[in-house]
């Protein structure tokens, strides 16, 4: 399990992704040494990671929530046929181990994910069914994290270190000669993420506290122009960091999916209660034959039990609802795969 100083690592993590260890460690009152030891040690043992992603809107994504049922001699294998793309990420074995969930990111000019989502699945007759739900807006997960694993800072200390813009609340300038990245286009000029930051964003996909000369060297940068990117897309919102840990070592030994099927007046109410509760840490509208779906972390069997019955018991507008245990998070929220001795399993999104 985790002690006090892991819990406040893993959430001013949270709160700034790429904060200097020295920063959090005078915020925590221990040496910078002791953070990055103790950060080294969660890497190894707690699969802690660090991820940069783009905020699907301002990047022009759709995201689509596909489900897959299989037999069980070949779930396995359409599984790591997932795992292994490079537009899918939270890959989860669920119901049993014949049914595969995945988020498949895919252009937003897409009506619908057809052609990308079974390219690369080897070609069996081992699929029964597959849904697909397109992600219409998230109300907990992404750049929202589960609550439990942020719950160790009081509020002095989550002001100091919450992220406020540049390597010290400054963007850094541009010095003559150098090589700026593209704009994307819109309305928030180079704001907007374009093709230009694919490498910058593949980088931090993989680690997001690379260092500013590691990412100068995947994009091809001065170190100066990446801290400069990163402080604009980052200060527009396109630019959010993710944190990977082993929820098990918060106590959680039961996950599950829950399918929601709520009227559609009631939907905003019920979505919004439901991004509140503790359980949880990851609620989303979706299309389908259900419109909200979220992933509980509970402590067992019989808490997730006690969280349907009573919980979501005493919300009135659910007129439906499918739980999905998740057997094992075989990726996570990066859609690149970096192995590890331990595989995360916290959150969804």
């Amino acid at each position: 399990m985790l002690d006090a100083l892991d819990r406040a690592l893993i959430h001013a993590l949270h709160l700034d992704g790429r904060a200097p260890f020295s920063r959090i460690a005078e915020v925590l009152g221990v040496s910078a040494q002791t953070v990055a030891r103790r950060y080294r040690r969660l890497r190894a043992e707690a699969g802690l990671r660090v991820v940069g992603l783009a905020d699907p809107d301002r990047a022009g994504r759709a995201q689509w929530l596909v489900r897959l049922t299989a037999t069980a001699r070949s779930a396995q294998d359409i599984a790591g046929a997932l795992v292994r793309r490079a537009d899918t990420s939270w890959v989860k074995l669920t119901s049993g181990g014949t049914e595969i969930t995945a988020v498949i990111h895919a252009p937003a000019e897409d009506a619908s994910p057809g052609s990308l989502l079974l390219h690369d699945i080897p070609r069996t007759g081992g699929i029964t069914a597959v849904s697909a739900h397109c992600l219409l807006h998230t109300y907990l997960g992404g750049s929202a994290n589960w609550r439990r694993s942020a719950e160790a800072l009081d509020e002095e200390q989550q002001r100091a270190l919450a992220y406020r813009g540049g390597a010290a609340g400054q963007e850094c300038p541009e010095p003559a000669g150098a090589s700026a990245p593209e704009s994307g286009g819109g309305t928030d000029g180079v704001r907007t993420p374009g093709s230009a930051d694919a490498e910058l964003f593949t980088a931090l996909e993989r680690d997001g506290r690379a260092g500013q000369g590691e990412l100068a060297r995947a994009t091809g940068w001065s170190p100066t122009t990446v801290a400069r990117r990163l402080a604009e897309l980052r200060a527009a919102g396109a630019l959010f960091f993710d944190v990977e840990v082993d929820a098990g070592l918060f106590g959680v030994r039961t996950r599950a999916l829950l399918w929601l099927s709520v009227r559609p007046a009631d939907l905003e109410r019920v979505a919004l209660a439901l991004a509140g509760h503790d359980e949880l840490a990851f609620v989303a509208a979706t299309t389908g034959r259900t419109n909200l779906v979220a992933q509980a972390l509970c402590r067992d069997p019989a808490d997730l039990h006690r969280y349907l019955t009573r919980r979501l018991g005493s919300l009135r507008e659910i007129d439906a609802l499918e739980s999905s245990p998740v057997l094992r998070t075989l990726k996570a929220a990066s859609p690149v795969l970096v192995r590890g001795p331990r595989a995360p399993a916290h959150g969804a999104g």
